[in-house]
């Protein structure tokens, strides 16, 4: 008899095999073992069964995009759709994802456009990183599935989706999790000045501002994100093979393109898709969030993020804020998997 600990482990397991083959694009793929540095064959799974636990990766059109996403659990329960960050990817949620479908959920874990096995479906598509983008992409991705409501769960570019999300289609949401709160934005506010403490968290905001930058995170895009990680988890104790696991969905061509036209959208150096400015000045305006709602902050997260009490008052539902202890920094969900799936099992039933 496998006990909960071990069948987590083997979904773990299960969900690595699933997303090791996720820059496939056609449905025998090579894809890099980073444990056994192999190339081998991976055969797509082509639908979810009734009552699996075990996820399997998968590449839908969606919107303007091919996605490549990770399902597991049972088709009919309810559903946690996880968003993921800069510079992460879909590993971000390998514990938290059999965790959650061993509680009954149907998991879904896209990658993001610029990430992994997404790619647009037209090159003709701006290949714009602006947050109402990545939220347009989220309602695209659960229209396509035929799922009329969600929890969403992120964190980093992840946790401001399920924000937009949420305070845009609040229909669609059961509730949200939110590692660092409330995260929506506007280019007005990027323009203001910060302290110079708080300007420097944002040093490389700054550097993507430059040619020298665009070139830089091109050229360095795997140490790039291994400093990051390092910076902003500063006691998290990750080792090479887990890097390497997450550094392959750098390597998606529309990357570069998505992350550089994030930050310089930010600081109003970059022109939106003028088909997203109706959602944008809606976003402008800063809505308060009316779903359930539990806020998660690691107790050394040490990238830049609010403080709770500057955005409790944002959210105007059902609401809770959880400090994770133990050295946890700004990957929340793959550094303490356990308090993350909570929070999603106990929003889900607000």
């Amino acid at each position: 008899m496998i006990g909960k600990s071990g069948r987590n482990l083997l979904g773990r397991r299960r969900f690595l095999e699933a997303a090791a083959g996720a820059l496939a694009t056609t449905q025998f793929v090579q894809a890099r073992v980073a444990n056994a540095g192999l190339i081998r064959p991976i055969q797509l799974a082509q639908a979810e069964t009734p009552d699996s636990s075990s996820p399997s990766l998968k590449q839908i059109n969606v919107g303007v995009l091919n996605v490549g996403y990770v399902a597991a659990g049972p088709v009919d329960g309810p559903v946690a759709i996880l968003l993921h960050g800069w510079p992460y990817d879909i590993h971000s949620f390998g514990e938290v994802t059999p965790r959650l479908a061993s509680a009954g959920f149907r998991v879904i874990v896209p990658y993001a456009r610029g990430y992994g096995s997404t790619r647009f479906l037209s090159n003709e598509t701006p290949k714009t990183g602006q947050p109402s983008a990545l939220a347009v992409d989220a309602i695209a991705l659960m229209d396509t599935l035929k799922i009329k409501q969600a929890t969403i769960a992120g964190f980093d570019w992840g946790a401001r989706t399920a924000d937009i999300v949420a305070a845009l289609w609040p229909d669609r949401v059961k509730g949200i999790v939110s590692v660092s709160g409330y995260l929506i934005g506007n280019q007005e506010a990027g323009k203001m000045p910060l302290p110079p403490k708080a300007e420097l968290q944002w040093w490389y905001q700054y550097y993507f501002a430059t040619e020298r930058g665009r070139e830089g995170y091109a050229k360095y895009r795997r140490e790039f994100a291994e400093l990051i990680w390092r910076l902003a988890s500063p006691k998290w104790q990750f080792d090479d093979a887990t890097f390497a696991r997450s550094a392959v969905a750098f390597d998606n061509p529309d990357h570069v393109d998505i992350v550089i036209h994030n930050y310089r959208w930010r600081l109003g150096l970059a022109q939106g898709d003028p088909g997203l400015d109706a959602l944008e000045a809606k976003l402008a305006a800063g809505p308060q969030v009316g779903v359930p709602t539990i806020t998660l902050e690691g107790d050394a997260n040490g990238a830049p993020h609010p403080d709770p009490a500057a955005y409790a008052k944002k959210f105007s539902g059902k609401y809770l804020h959880r400090l994770v202890t133990g050295g946890i920094g700004h990957n929340l969900p793959q550094e303490a998997p356990e308090a993350f799936a909570q929070a999603v099992i106990d929003v889900s039933r607000s």
